[in-house]
């Protein structure tokens, strides 16, 4: 005779193993980019940034496009220096047109982050294309289109766009068409590659089965799996282009003296650099490192969250 255990009804059964919430891809590429302090650092200060260019009109003491609140009286104060005129203390000094220095750094960090923002927008939404294009189709019009984004990298990119704004004269719009055309090759180039490992997968050979038109399989299942190659390239091209802009704008060619960014006022204080008044371009210039090094900082973090491999290295 089998004897059975009997049950102790004052025993609870077991409870069963609790399980750890299933991670979102989203979750674990915001896990992995925090792991690293220098890029939590970089994220931090670029936040700042982006919140003191948003609200600069309400951050600054002063707005150094108004005539009105601006006095040439104040040309050329010393940091810390409070004007005669206004009574306004200047805690980063004036420029040479009188300008609250400080105030003209807000408005320049706005105007620099928009500029490279929507130009780095506008060149992805075209080099994808291009990219998903030439690694869909292949043959002639892969080879037709690689070719052109060839001749174009095998240029300087300040080559093209100087030339770009010689031939269109300065302005906003002509600063953004220039560095749309010198960036979206990147993307082309980078989308390619992604796209090209994507096809060999087995759910776009079910796609194409199906019978689905070209572009449903482009931007609708190829395209979201090379996200993590556009966000990282997205994120370096974006400091790329404040870069450029900044450095066509030091050379007189980019925005307009009315709409100065960074690498304008720095170019105006340039010529003070030999009188000591060295605040009127380097604090500036500061600005635009923190900006461009925060921005290099986060996508070369990116880089790695969506590359594991990389670091092993």
């Amino acid at each position: 005779m089998i004897q059975t255990e009997s049950l102790n009804p004052e025993e609870k059964p077991a409870a069963p193993p609790v399980l750890p919430p299933a991670q979102t891809p989203w979750s674990r590429i915001r896990r992995q980019f925090l792991l690293s302090k220098t890029a939590s650092i970089a994220l931090v200060v670029f936040g700042l940034l982006l919140i003191v260019a948003l609200g600069a009109p309400w951050f600054s003491p002063q707005n150094p496009y108004d005539l009105a609140a601006v006095s040439i009286v104040d040309a050329e104060l010393a940091p810390g220096v409070r004007s005669e005129a206004t009574g306004m203390l200047h805690v980063l000094g004036t420029d040479g047109a009188g300008r609250d220095l400080i105030s003209a750094i807000f408005y320049g960090l706005r105007i620099s982050m928009a500029v490279g923002l929507l130009s780095a927008l506008a060149a992805l939404c075209i080099g994808t294309t291009v990219g998903l294009t030439a690694a869909y189709f292949g043959g002639r019009v892969d080879a037709f289109l690689m070719r052109v984004v060839d001749l174009q990298l095998s240029l300087p990119a300040i080559l093209i766009a100087l030339v770009l704004l010689a031939s269109l004269g300065q302005g906003v719009d002509k600063t953004l068409l220039a560095l749309i055309i010198v960036q979206w090759a990147y993307y082309a180039r980078n989308v390619r590659g992604a796209a090209l490992v994507e096809q060999q997968k087995e759910y776009v050979e079910a796609a194409m089965g199906q019978g689905l038109p070209a572009r449903r399989i482009m931007f609708r299942h190829v395209l979201p799996n090379c996200m993590g190659t556009l966000i990282v390239t997205g994120t370096l091209q974006t400091a790329h282009a404040i870069s450029l802009e900044a450095t066509m704008s030091f050379l007189g060619i980019g925005l307009p003296q009315t709409e100065p960014s960074l690498g304008l006022l720095i170019a105006n204080g340039f010529e003070y650099m030999l009188t000591n008044k060295y605040w009127i371009s380097v604090y500036p210039g500061l600005a635009l490192v923190f900006l461009v090094g925060s921005i290099n900082l986060i996508g070369d973090r990116l880089r790695v969250v969506f590359n594991p491999k990389l670091d092993q290295v």
